[in-house]
């Protein structure tokens, strides 16, 4: 392990996580901004229509690896319903968004990229989620803004999710330096740590209990790869402190 010139990050449960998620008070937020409404569609026939598209149609597709863009799927949604509104398809999001959770920072997040900024360390995000990478960046820029990302990648606007290798090797082109001069942290041990160790990248696992239920975990197993395991940002921090500061080399 190195000291690395620039660590790549995780989104949910990562940087930022979504207390109290509610989609149907997301869809809610949204319905205030109709502008056409022929059929007269209710709260309830949002939510079975949402059903149907993202539950169904496009969870399907998630489960082979690939993702189809939420504006996409919003876009088949209300048109399905005859729905039309007065916001763009990125301020569609946005609200949507903010409304079902306005999001929290996961503890000590904020913290620790202050002290890789502060140490020259780059930094940029990779995430599976249905939202833009333009939506993402508003988020963490309103929830983290002293971050320094030099870039914000989903797997909605790449078509392909993690631990699809392709996502990660083309953050290395963005970065333009090698596979080992980078650390890459996430909380899912599939997706992201076993991910990342297949184009050379170390791979951080961030195993916080913060908001621990908010998926199914019986699915995964145990990183299959050399990786650091941490519970806290605080670990890493004092980590790099000591590679860089005492030139400490750790296995």
């Amino acid at each position: 392990m190195k000291y690395p010139k620039m660590i790549l990050f995780d989104y949910g449960h990562t940087l930022l996580y979504e207390p109290g998620w509610d989609s149907v008070r997301g869809n809610k937020e949204l319905l205030k901004y109709v502008t056409k409404n022929p059929n007269h569609c209710t709260l309830e026939d949002v939510r079975k229509a949402a059903e149907l598209i993202y539950g169904q149609h496009v969870e399907s597709v998630r489960k082979i690896g690939y993702d189809i863009s939420g504006q996409v799927g919003d876009k088949v949604l209300y048109e399905y319903l005859g729905i039309e509104f007065s916001l763009t398809p990125l301020e569609m999001e946005t609200v949507f968004w903010n409304g079902a959770s306005m999001g929290a920072v996961m503890p000590d997040a904020d913290i620790m990229l202050d002290h890789i900024n502060k140490n020259g360390i780059r930094s940029g995000v990779i995430s599976n989620l249905l939202w833009s990478g333009a939506a993402l960046t508003e988020r963490l820029n309103r929830l983290l803004p002293n971050n320094q990302f030099e870039f914000v990648m989903t797997s909605s606007d790449y078509f392909m999710r993690k631990p699809n290798r392709i996502l990660f090797d083309i953050a290395l082109q963005k970065a333009g330096i090698s596979a080992d001069e980078v650390w890459y942290c996430g909380d899912n041990p599939q997706a992201d740590v076993e991910g990342a160790s297949q184009v050379g990248i170390y791979p951080v696992w961030y195993d916080n209990d913060t908001d621990k239920d908010y998926k199914d975990r019986s699915k995964e197993h145990l990183p299959q790869c050399e990786h650091l395991h941490i519970l806290e940002w605080k670990e890493m921090i004092d980590l790099l402190e000591r590679i860089n500061h005492r030139g400490i080399s750790t296995c």
